[in-house]
C-alpha cells in the first residue's frame, strides 16, 4: 500500500472522532487498519495537507496527554480547543474512561 493511501486512511479515522471525544495514536491507526502501528498516525498528521481540516487536536498519547511540549503553542491550541469541547485535564491528562472515543467497529483497543 502507498503512504498516501495509508495517510487518507488515517486521516478518514480522524475525521471521525466526535467533539468532546478523543483516541490514541495507536487506536487511531488500529482503526484504520495498522494495528499496533501508532507511528503511522503521527506520519499522517505530519503531512496533512494545506486546507484540509481534521480535528488533529483530538489525537493524544496512550497516557492520555497531548503530544507537545507543555510550553508550546501546538499544546495551547490542542488544550484550547478539547476544553471547548468540554475535555477536562488532570494534571495535564485527559481521563480515558470519560472520553475515550468508542467507534462502533472497534474490536478490543491496542495502544
Amino acid at each position: 500500500m502507498k503512504s498516501q493511501e495509508i495517510n487518507e486512511r488515517i486521516w478518514a479515522v480522524i475525521a471521525r472522532i466526535p467533539a468532546g471525544r478523543v483516541a490514541t495514536y495507536g487506536q487511531v491507526a488500529a482503526e484504520a487498519g495498522f494495528p499496533k502501528q501508532p507511528r503511522r498516525t503521527a506520519q499522517a498528521l505530519r503531512v496533512v495537507p494545506d486546507g484540509m481540516t481534521l480535528p488533529w487536536y483530538r489525537v493524544i498519547n496512550a497516557q492520555g496527554k497531548l503530544s507537545f511540549e507543555p510550553d508550546s503553542e501546538g499544546y495551547r491550541r490542542a488544550r484550547q480547543q478539547l476544553e471547548a469541547e468540554g475535555v477536562v485535564f488532570v494534571r495535564g491528562k485527559v481521563d480515558f474512561e470519560r472520553y475515550r472515543w468508542r467507534p462502533r467497529s472497534a474490536s478490543p483497543l491496542l495502544d
